[in-house]
């Protein structure tokens, strides 16, 4: 069965938020993109690239990439799903910190959360 904006095949991008990687910047969780593998990080996350790539390239669906989490999320109509598993990993490594990475979360790294 096939389910439009999501394809199964796609390995995720990496273990962490593409952009805040590049940037140095830093993540509270994340969040995978179901079309196109890319890792972002959610919206409590200070830089939100995961509703920021949804933006850029119009993928409705993610899911999340944190241990032990296997939602699916549609943008479109911000509703919860369930879905089928995707390729390769299916969270970030268990001995990566939340936040992350480790050694770029600031100590007052609360006070920069989204809520």
């Amino acid at each position: 069965m096939s389910i439009e904006g999501i394809d199964p095949s796609v390995p995720p991008s990496g273990t962490g938020c593409e952009e805040c990687l590049e940037a140095g910047g830093w993540w509270f969780h994340l969040r995978r993109c179901a079309q196109c593998g890319h890792i972002g990080c959610c919206d409590s996350s200070p830089a939100q690239h995961a509703t920021v790539h949804w933006r850029e390239t119009g993928h409705p669906l993610m899911t999340s990439f944190e241990p032990g989490e296997d939602w699916y999320w549609d943008f479109r109509n911000e509703q919860a799903y369930d879905g089928p598993v995707l390729a390769g990993a299916q969270s970030h490594p268990s001995d990566q910190p939340t936040p992350g990475p480790a050694g770029a979360v600031p100590d007052d790294w609360t006070h920069h959360l989204h809520r």
